[in-house]
Parts: C-alpha cells; sequence; structure tokens
C-alpha cells in the first residue's frame, strides 16, 4: 500500500512501542517518517530501518519548541510518561512534567505544523490519547488530566484546520502491550494492594469485554487509516480501541 506516498510523518516517541508501531506503518504506506525520541541511538535505529530521519529531542525542553518550525504533512503526538500514585502522595513536580510532555509539548508541535500544513491544503494531526482521555481511573491523576486535556487540544484543532484540509483525532486504546504498560505493574500492584501477578486481571483488564492487552500494531493500523485520504472526513473525533471499555 502506497497511498501516502509523497507525504512526510513526524512521530513523537517513535523509537519504541505505539510510535515504533506507527512508524512502521505510515513508512509501509509510502511516507517519509521522522523518529523524533528522547532516545537518539534507537531513534537512528529504526529511522535507518525504515528509510526515514532521526530527531533527537527532549520534548520536556518545551523552551525550545517555541519556536521551531516543522514541514510535514502527518504530525502524530505520542510520546507518554506515566506514574501511578494516589493524588494526596502524588509529587507536584511528577504531575507538572506529564502535563508538559503530554498536553504542552504537542501543542507545540501542531502550532509548528500547521502554517506549512494549511499552505498545501492537507495536514493529519493525530494524537495517541487513551482511554483515559475519556474514562478516569484512581491513581492516575496527571496522566488522565493530560489525556482529556489532549482531547480539547484535538477538538479545537480539527474545528481550526477543517477549512485549510487539515483533520484531527485522537485515537483512545486500552492498555497496550508496551514497555510504559509494563512498568506500571509494580506501581499498580502497590496502589491497589495486590500482587504484580493479580494486575492484568484485576486492574488493567477488569473493565474491558476482550481480556488481553492491545498490540501495539493494531495501533497502528488505524494511525496508517486516519492518515489516509480515506479519513479526509473524519476530524474531531475520539476512536476507542478498548476492547469495551468505554461501552460501560
Amino acid at each position: 500500500m502506497t497511498d501516502l506516498a509523497g507525504r512526510s510523518a513526524l512521530v513523537t516517541g517513535g523509537a519504541s512501542g505505539i510510535g515504533a508501531a506507527c512508524a512502521r506503518q505510515l513508512a509501509s504506506r509510502g511516507a517519509k517518517v521522522t523518529i523524533a525520541d528522547v532516545d537518539e541511538v534507537a531513534a537512528k535505529e529504526l529511522a535507518s530501518e525504515l528509510r526515514g530521519d532521526a530527531w533527537a529531542v527532549d520534548l520536556l525542553d518545551v523552551s525550545a519548541l517555541e519556536d521551531v518550525t516543522l514541514d510535514v504533512d502527518i504530525l502524530v503526538n505520542n510520546a507518554g510518561i506515566q506514574t501511578v500514585a494516589p493524588i494526596v502522595d502524588f509529587e507536584p513536580a511528577a504531575f507538572r512534567r506529564i502535563q508538559t510532555l503530554m498536553v504542552e509539548a504537542p501543542f507545540l508541535l501542531i502550532r509548528a505544523t500547521l502554517p506549512g500544513m494549511y499552505a498545501r491544503g492537507f495536514g493529519r494531526v493525530i494524537n495517541l490519547s487513551s482511554v483515559h482521555g475519556l474514562r478516569a481511573s484512581e491513581y492516575k491523576v496527571a496522566y488522565v488530566t493530560a489525556k482529556h486535556a489532549l482531547e480539547g487540544l484535538s477538538k479545537v484543532t480539527a474545528l481550526e484546520g477543517g477549512k485549510y484540509g487539515v483533520t484531527s483525532n485522537c485515537v483512545n486504546p486500552g492498555y497496550v502491550r508496551t514497555p510504559l504498560v509494563e512498568k506500571q505493574i509494580k506501581d499498580q500492584a502497590a496502589a491497589h494492594g495486590i500482587g504484580e501477578d493479580e494486575v492484568l486481571e484485576k486492574v488493567m483488564l477488569t473493565e474491558s469485554a476482550i481480556k488481553r492487552l492491545v498490540e501495539p500494531e493494531e495501533v497502528g493500523s488505524l494511525v496508517g487509516w486516519l492518515a489516509s485520504a480515506d479519513a479526509g472526513m473524519v476530524t474531531g473525533a475520539s476512536y476507542t480501541m478498548d476492547g469495551g471499555w468505554s461501552a460501560r
């Protein structure tokens, strides 16, 4: 499939997990992909595999993004981190760090890419949200807050970009089989007072009708479709891929 031939894409947090799956999907459709990641070595390795480019960037350094201009057709805001703790124990610095990376950085990247998209009359902004952009869970105050904010950012982008041929959407998976999720298991066990071997069943999949983790490639497939011409009338939407979690 080469429906994205001639298009350029930027994927943040693109060196591993969901980001890498999105990058591979977009590249397989013909796009020239830039892998943006704080891990320079991993970004360069994947970029070399996909015949794309690497951008070693710390998206927490938002001041460096304020004057950046990015000339890409497709922006995938994927980079994220997680902290699990009750509100009363949640470190303010950790809360601010998550908002910076998962709300402010996407805003700045959208701001940097829209002028070029407007000029070409084509653009795809795809924001990796979460079921937690639509639902809440205990012990994830910063993550849930950030994903809800990202939903609003995505919808405003859709409204402003529509007349210029730019769409903006969120992808909302449940728990995805990634290093970020695997690292949560110990913290989730401590927060809920259960064993680590019980976290998957009693925490991560308890609300899902389909009792398995989402695979990164499944998310990448949806991102690839949203980037395509077939999704030209899809904007301001939030696409759940949560195994039925949000049906409750």
